[in-house]
């Protein structure tokens, strides 16, 4: 064999083995690139996100969920690629309740259930007494191709910041504890929330709190003050809240008035309390006439000592939503466009969302950014599969 030759073979052999490297390297890279389908466009799409949480522009088409008929619900739930067991052990043991308030967007409601939806959890809805007959039909018999998912027995007309939207949360809350699931914590959210964390993340965030309820909050600022001092009424027709001039009693029990996160995670025995407890049920009536009874009503009952799973020392902790609000100036802006100074996240910020610390964030519109939330579904569900115990490829991984 001559000298160059020599040479020549173990290069070639090195080439070939670099090459059968990088392909194999790519073949498992779209293997976990593709949560849903091995389609091209799939690909494509999620080639596409992949550029967009790295911040570079990209061309995006949505995809649309399949609108089976929903008489045909196992092939509804199949081709929507629905998770249709649980992923651990863990996951099994520690089932959540969830109460959605919801009211427009059929369509950002359909994500967001599916991507916290999980057999062994329960949901209840809450569709707004206002929203159209068409509307509410439609979640109706979406909700029915469930079977740990149902509407709330009673629907209250919300009107944002008044005490239908407290009182909607509590309609709910009555019809999880008739569930013969035991779940372990209850979240509120509503129809615009999505994950930032896998189901089996959300659970070990709440393990941590050791059976303690979240529900962030501190002594009222200055700014807070007048919504409980002053005397505050629902307008259904024009749908919000006018304050008058007259002065509150004091509240009930003694009871020191904290203001917070309208966002809660709370156990089971404190549910029970909320809806059992006299100071409960009187602090309710008194909040009744105040603005935004739900930044006020959960946290001050919290800090009671006595009650189930207290923290009466409770700050800000929790990590329950991310928010980007106008008057905040630490998130690096808003992407999207802002509704009630609270940001409607756009492409941009998928970056900042998937480095929050939070297991949820608000607020999401499919119409008008489809790639947010598609893009953190697929993030969210490459995770999920990692996290898993299932040995083979699932079929809602396809």
């Amino acid at each position: 064999m001559t000298s160059w030759m020599r040479y020549m073979f173990p290069f070639s052999a090195l080439s070939v083995t670099l090459l059968l490297l990088y392909y194999n390297n790519n073949l498992l890279k779209l293997k976990a690139f593709h949560p849903f389908n091995a389609t091209e466009e799939r690909i494509l799409l999620l080639e596409a996100c992949d550029a967009l949480f790295n911040g570079q522009k990209s061309e995006f088409e949505p995809t649309e969920l399949n609108s089976y008929e929903r008489s045909n619900c196992e092939e509804y739930r199949k081709q929507n690629h629905y998770i249709t067991a649980p992923l651990s052990a863990e996951e099994a043991g520690f089932p959540l309740a969830y109460m959605m308030t919801v009211h427009k967007e059929f369509n950002t409601f359909e994500r967001l259930f599916r991507a916290i939806y999980m057999p062994q959890n329960i949901y209840c809805i809450h569709v707004d007494a206002k929203s159209s007959a068409d509307y509410l039909q439609a979640v109706d018999d979406f909700v029915n191709c469930f079977p740990n998912a149902f509407l709330a027995s009673k629907m209250e007309p919300v009107v944002y910041a008044g005490i239908s939207r407290l009182q909607a949360d509590l309609n709910c809350m009555k019809d999880l504890l008739k569930s013969e699931v035991q779940w372990k914590y209850v979240i509120n959210m509503c129809g615009q929330d999505f994950p930032l964390k896998t189901n089996k993340e959300i659970v070990r965030h709440l393990k941590k709190f050791n059976g303690k309820n979240i529900t962030p909050g501190v002594l009222p600022p200055s700014h807070a003050i007048p919504r409980t001092k002053y005397v505050h009424r629902e307008d259904i027709v024009h749908s919000h809240v006018v304050r008058t001039h007259i002065v509150k009693p004091s509240p009930p029990h003694n009871i020191t008035i904290y203001f917070g996160s309208a966002y809660v995670a709370l156990t089971r025995e404190f549910t029970k309390f909320i809806l059992e407890d006299q100071r409960a049920l009187d602090l309710l009536k008194w909040s009744k006439d105040t603005y935004s009874p739900d930044e006020h009503y959960w946290v001050s009952l919290n800090r009671l000592p006595d009650v189930p799973g207290s923290m009466p020392d409770g700050q800000w902790e929790g990590d329950l939503r991310a928010i980007k609000w106008k008057d905040m100036t630490d998130h690096g802006g808003c992407h999207g466009h802002y509704i009630r100074d609270i940001c409607i996240y756009g492409s941009g910020d998928l970056h900042w969302l998937m480095n929050s610390k939070s297991i949820f964030a608000n607020k999401f519109e499919v119409k008008s950014y489809p790639p947010t939330v598609e893009c953190l579904e697929i993030k969210i569900r490459e995770r999920a599969l990692n996290q898993s115990e299932v040995t083979a490829l699932p079929d809602w991984y396809l």
